[in-house]
C-alpha cells in the first residue's frame, strides 16, 4: 500500500463533482495498469475504471459518460474525474496498480489507503 498515495474525495451533493488523485511509485506506476475501485458499506469492492499507459481505458458500466479516468505518466498520478455524482456514488475509492488483465478481475497487486466519497440527496 505505500507505494499508493491517494488524495481528492470528500461529501458533495447530488450532480455534484469531484476529482481523485494517486501519485505512485515510479516502478509500480510503469509496470502496471492503473485503476480505481470503490467498495460500498457491505458490498464487494469493485472495478470503477483502468487505464493502460498507452492511454487504452476500461470504465464500469456506471461509470461511463460520467466518470473520466487519466493518467500523467512524466508525473506517475492517475486521476478520476467524477461528474453528475449520484447517492449510490457514495463508497471508499481506491487507487489500484495490476496489470491488465488481473487488474480486469480484481487481482490487484497494489492498493491506495482508500479515499471517502459521499454524495447526498
Amino acid at each position: 500500500q505505500g507505494d499508493l498515495k491517494e488524495s481528492g474525495g470528500g461529501s458533495v451533493q447530488t450532480g455534484g463533482s469531484l476529482r481523485l488523485s494517486c501519485v505512485a511509485e515510479r516502478i509500480t506506476f510503469n509496470s502496471n495498469a492503473m485503476g480505481w475501485f470503490r467498495q460500498a458499506p457491505g458490498k464487494q469492492r469493485e472495478l470503477v475504471a483502468a487505464v493502460l499507459s498507452s492511454g487504452t481505458s476500461h470504465y464500469a458500466d456506471f461509470a461511463k459518460g460520467r466518470f473520466t479516468i487519466s493518467r500523467d505518466n512524466a508525473r506517475y498520478i492517475v486521476s478520476l474525474e467524477m461528474n453528475n455524482l449520484r447517492p449510490e456514488d457514495t463508497a471508499v475509492y481506491y487507487c489500484a496498480a495490476a496489470p491488465w488483465r488481473p487488474m480486469m478481475r480484481g487481482q490487484v497487486t497494489s492498493w491506495g489507503q482508500g479515499t471517502q466519497v459521499t454524495v447526498s440527496s
